[in-house]
């Protein structure tokens, strides 16, 4: 194990990251002891004067920028934790929408190195630290921390939040969260906290989940139950089912369609009505029309049409089938759509790939970097059991350029399966986030 003296102190961000990758001796370390002892040191488990955590399946980036967005048109300023990153880990902090400097990030790693003594932490724990420095640092009024896996047991629960936000419960992480929604729940339903308000997304909400919010005293408000939405001639509507939604929400009318997915928008709004930030209708309708997320069904211009989106499990497929039949209906019927697809053999390939089979013309599977990859080959055997047939490639850039080359105008390549494949695919076209 390295400690703060056993070498030089890294100089730049590149070395800062390739010391953190070998400090601890696993990947994901379940458990808060050894981070909360660091946090204490470092005094920033209250990085701000209000904090907001978001947990579920899927939803957590778009629910963290919808909430970013919303809070600086309410003129509010903001820090988000997300992880992981696209191409540049300063991505994952964001202040007031804009990523900080490789200088202050060395800056924050310096600090944690300091603060932690002889206590090992993994790569995670210790960027969730750097970031909670940052935050202080920069005297947010807001904090908006993405939970990176589960919840009772992330590193960002280390942290009391004013706001819990569970978006969705679904099958994924099974070798650390358990293999049914009702664990996954459970911990999920971690981060929400006694007598804070809390927000669950799920439309069919596990039973423990509801069952720990009541048990800790959590002011726990459930879409469908609570709040939902309601189609309008002018866009939709925010509207409001219980009288215990009635103490604390107020209804919306004809808010504009968000970029991102509307179930997710639902239980931003509710949350921040729940948890008393003043927010306007107008603020709500500014920041639905200007959150965007790289790589959630994000559209690159040009022809053919190239769509990526990071959907690694059944639930997200299932997103991203009905966004694409969507598209077919919108444009052509006859057009074909190719998919470009890399995976993490800790997935449920099976299930995530079975979602897709009916939207997707052709396939192209590629082996993603890494010990955590599935192979092409692997990925190509669960697509012949679901009787469909695909190409096998070393690399997600040799897969896009082969499928670029079968492609015709009109037709539109979907690139997907992992945060990694579309790291890949930004690599291969030269691109940085925001675009060219």
């Amino acid at each position: 194990m390295n400690t703060p003296h056993a070498q030089e102190q890294p100089r730049s961000l590149d070395a800062w990251l390739s010391y953190l990758e070998n400090i601890h001796s696993k990947e994901i370390d379940m458990g808060l002891d050894r981070i909360v002892a660091v946090a204490q040191s470092l005094r920033v488990l209250q990085p701000s004067p209000k904090v907001i955590t978001v947990a579920g399946t899927n939803g957590k980036g778009s629910s963290v920028a919808m909430l970013d967005a919303i809070l600086q048109h309410a003129g509010y300023s903001t820090a988000c934790y997300t992880s992981p990153h696209l191409v540049d880990y300063r991505e994952r902090v964001l202040v007031n929408g804009k990523m900080l400097t490789e200088q202050e990030h060395c800056e924050a790693f310096s600090a944690v190195n300091a603060a932690r003594g002889s206590t090992s932490l993994t790569y995670f724990e210790f960027g969730t630290l750097a970031a909670l420095w940052l935050i202080q640092k920069h005297q947010v009024d807001v904090a908006i921390l993405e939970i990176g896996l589960g919840g009772r047991l992330d590193a960002v629960n280390i942290v009391d939040a004013d706001l819990s936000i569970v978006t969705s419960v679904d099958i994924d992480h099974v070798g650390f969260l358990g293999n049914d929604r009702e664990n996954i729940g459970f911990e999920k339903a971690g981060i929400f906290r006694a007598g804070k308000p809390a927000i669950c997304g799920d439309r069919l909400p596990p039973q423990r989940l509801l069952a720990h919010a009541q048990e800790i005293g959590a002011h726990l408000l459930c879409v469908q139950q609570d709040y939902d939405l309601e189609k309008s001639e002018q866009g939709w509507n925010f509207i409001l089912c219980s009288e215990l939604a009635k103490q604390s929400l107020t209804a919306l009318k004809n808010l504009p369609e968000p970029q991102l997915p509307v179930v997710n928008a639902l239980g931003v709004i509710a949350g921040l009505q729940h948890a008393g930030f003043k927010v306007s209708a107008n603020n709500v309708a500014q920041g639905l029309q200007t959150a965007t997320v790289a790589g959630r069904f994000e559209i690159w211009p040009g022809e053919p049409k190239v769509i990526l989106d990071v959907a690694h499990n059944p639930h997200a497929a299932r997103y991203l089938r009905d966004k694409l039949q969507a598209l077919r209906e919108q444009t052509s019927s006859d057009i074909n759509i190719i998919a470009v697809c890399g995976m993490l053999a800790d997935k449920d390939i099976h299930a995530t790939l079975a979602e897709l089979t009916l939207v997707i013309d052709s396939w192209h599977v590629a082996t993603l970097p890494g010990t955590r990859a599935a192979q092409a080959a692997h990925l190509a055997g669960v697509l012949t059991q679901l009787q469909c047939r695909s190409k096998q490639f070393v690399s997600v850039a040799n897969a896009f350029e082969q499928a670029l080359a079968e492609a015709k105008p009109n037709d539109v390549i979907v690139c997907f399966g992992s945060f990694l494949t579309i790291t890949a695919m930004y690599a291969c076209k030269g691109r940085t986030i925001g675009g060219e």
